[in-house]
């Protein structure tokens, strides 16, 4: 069947719908959702049969670790197993917001999530419905963009409908992204940091966060 699709408040998004989208995820099913970037398929990392059906949905690896997005540094500090300065320089000047963070990750999330490396990446969008969603359903939620491997990423539901709509039960859509760019994403080890990919971050935005030049 195809996926269900709900329009959703962007900025005010209804509480009756966001308990019935969590319902899906505690379900163990994986759901489109929007962030400020591109919609997500949301699941329950804590649920490996959860995190694998994200896999099947995507068409994507197991080898390649999933986004998790957040709503508070508090979740930030349960997933990883330390998080330097550098860390919570990033964090202060970019979240919520279009960056993801990988450090290591705490031994109570699944390995299956970190693709079997045992870090994680971390993001807190800017965005109501992901971050209301999170709290609704009571768990971080996987943030892989909604669309299979290999083609391109969606800004609305229904371009998520059109790739993915035969493998999701539910999409929320709250219209079209504000970004049409995938997220920044930075890895963090100790005080070093490498640029992953550079997205809705420029580097040299990242750079002046962490030196002020």
């Amino acid at each position: 069947m195809p996926a269900e699709v709900l329009k959703i408040s962007r900025d005010q998004p209804e509480a009756h719908l966001l308990e019935y989208a969590a319902r899906f995820i505690r379900r163990g099913e994986v759901v489109g959702i929007p962030t400020d970037t591109l919609y997500g398929l949301a699941a329950d990392p804590f649920n490996l049969a959860a995190v694998e059906r994200v896999f099947r949905v995507k068409g994507r690896t197991e080898s390649k670790a999933l986004p998790i997005l957040i709503d508070s540094m508090e979740r930030a500090r349960m997933l990883a197993r330390e998080l330097p300065e550098v860390f919570y320089r990033l964090a202060k000047a970019f979240w919520p917001g279009a960056l993801t963070v990988i450090v290591a990750a705490s031994d109570r999330l699944p390995l299956k999530v970190t693709g079997n490396s045992g870090r994680i990446a971390l993001r807190w969008p800017r965005q109501p419905v992901a971050c209301k969603l999170i709290e609704v359903a009571g768990t971080p939620l996987t943030g892989t963009s909604a669309n299979l491997s290999g083609f391109d990423p969606c800004t609305s539901a229904q371009q998520v409908a059109e790739q993915l709509g035969e493998r999701l039960p539910l999409i929320l859509d709250a219209g079209e992204t504000e970004r049409a760019v995938a997220s920044t994403i930075v890895d963090v080890r100790g005080e070093d940091y490498r640029m992953v990919r550079e997205g809705a971050i420029s580097e040299e935005a990242i750079l002046h966060a962490l030196t002020g030049d």
